[in-house]
């Protein structure tokens, strides 16, 4: 197994990556970093859909040089993971309930034996909806978790009744492996600068399309009615009375003021119910905020550096 480095996003040093099985037969693609020389600790970073490792490396820079090991993966259906369908553009699961057995299969495989504790993990997006759910069930694998642009419900149009209603009936008549409504095979990442929603940095946003360019086969389009049904299943579990209270996980949920996908007002109302949650809104920011300008990057890494031990160090 690879990992694709270019001129403009060349890959950490000390890199360690292969394929691990799940036990439903679906091969993932992981890589993990050691911490520097005598510090001990490790981020595991979780991506959101149509995500891939190669876009991290960045981040992964960021938390070597505050003393961190990193370990990360690729989830079924996207990056260089085994993809659901012949049509490898077709973002593709049948139920979240696939993301918690990459989750677990990740943790037990790679991090548990080979990362030194403590443990930490950033989401992002559908990565931090599995973080969340994880939490409820009752797995501590992490000291304390950051989760960005958490997807507990979405923005526009898409948050309506009807849209949900419209993505079950499809769903129920068989055409769960087609794209949703109004998608098609278009690649977000690589759509002009001007008016995407994503981020407000064009430098990173021309390097994500970079990284793609050498590796098409990292691409994914939109999602298909089958994953768009899971994903509203998954949130209206997230958002059932009680839910958020029942988490005992410590947890810093980070917002990003400007995000037109997720909805900042289900994460708010979400972040309040916690019992061991705090809640940051990045005013400005779209939706990747790890991909987004300094300017907005720093406010996350202070709060990172403020909320997670030895995240100030470096």
């Amino acid at each position: 197994m690879k990992l694709i480095s270019i001129p403009a996003n060349p890959v950490p040093d000390h890199f360690v990556t292969d394929c691990l099985k799940t036990r439903d037969g679906v091969s993932l693609r992981f890589a993990r970093w050691p911490p520097p020389p005598g510090r001990r600790g490790t981020v595991c970073i979780f991506q959101g859909r149509s995500e891939w490792i190669e876009k991290y490396f960045e981040t992964v820079r960021n938390l070597h040089a505050r003393g961190f090991a990193v370990a990360t993966l690729d989830w079924r259906g996207q990056g260089l993971s085994d993809r659901g369908l012949k049509d490898r553009h077709k973002g593709h699961v049948r139920s979240f309930s696939e993301y918690d057995i990459d989750l677990e299969t990740f943790m037990r495989e790679v991090v548990l034996p080979d990362c030194p504790p403590p443990l930490f993990a950033i989401g992002h997006s559908t990565g931090a909806t599995v973080l969340i759910r994880a939490a409820y069930r009752g797995h501590r694998w992490f000291d304390r978790v950051v989760l960005i642009a958490p997807l507990i419900g979405l923005a526009g149009a898409g948050s309506t009744a009807s849209a949900r209603a419209i993505v079950r009936v499809l769903r129920l008549a068989g055409f769960g492996s087609t794209y949703v409504p109004g998608g098609e095979n278009v690649i977000m990442e690589m759509r002009p600068f001007a008016g995407n929603y994503l981020t407000s940095d064009p430098v990173r946003y021309a390097r994500n399309a970079a990284i793609l360019e050498a590796e098409p086969s990292l691409a994914l389009g939109r999602p298909t009615v089958a994953w768009c049904d899971a994903a509203f299943r998954a949130m209206r579990e997230l958002r059932e009375r009680g839910y958020a209270s029942r988490i005992r996980q410590p947890i810093l949920i980070v917002s990003c003021g400007l995000d037109v996908l997720v909805s900042n007002k289900a994460i708010e109302e979400f972040s309040s119910q916690l019992r061991a949650g705090s809640h940051l809104v990045v005013v400005g920011a779209k939706h990747e905020l790890l991909m987004e300008q300094d300017r907005y990057r720093s406010q996350f890494w202070a709060a990172f550096d403020a909320f997670v031990p030895g995240g100030g160090s470096y």
